[in-house]
C-alpha cells in the first residue's frame, strides 16, 4: 500500500508586509482582496479574476494583492517615475 501524500500544515494567517515601517496583513483570497480594494477598482478586479485561466490566476491575484495594500512610499516613487517619463517624452 503506497504512503499517503504528505501535505504542508495549512495556515489561514494572511501573509504580512511592511508599509511605512508597520507590519500589515496582505489579503490573500479573492473575497479579501476585493474587500480591501477601493470601491471604484472592484469592477476591474472582478473582470480580471473572472477572465484569468488556470495558468494566469496566480499572477492576477498577486497583482491585485499588491494593489489592495496601500503603500504611500511606493505610490510616490511610481508617480515620480511617471512624471519624469512624461517630461522626458515632452508634449504629445
Amino acid at each position: 500500500m503506497p504512503d499517503a501524500p504528505r501535505t504542508s500544515p495549512r495556515t489561514d494567517d494572511p501573509p504580512r508586509t511592511l508599509v511605512g515601517g508597520i507590519e500589515v496583513d496582505v489579503p490573500n483570497s479573492i473575497p479579501a482582496i476585493r474587500a480591501a480594494l477601493a470601491p471604484e477598482r472592484r469592477t476591474e478586479f472582478d473582470k480580471d479574476i473572472n477572465a484569468a485561466g488556470v495558468h494566469e490566476i496566480h499572477a492576477v491575484m498577486r497583482h491585485w494583492m499588491l494593489e489592495a495594500v496601500p503603500d504611500p512610499e511606493a505610490d510616490a516613487i511610481l508617480a515620480r517615475l511617471a512624471h519624469d517619463e512624461a517630461e522626458r517624452r515632452g508634449p504629445a
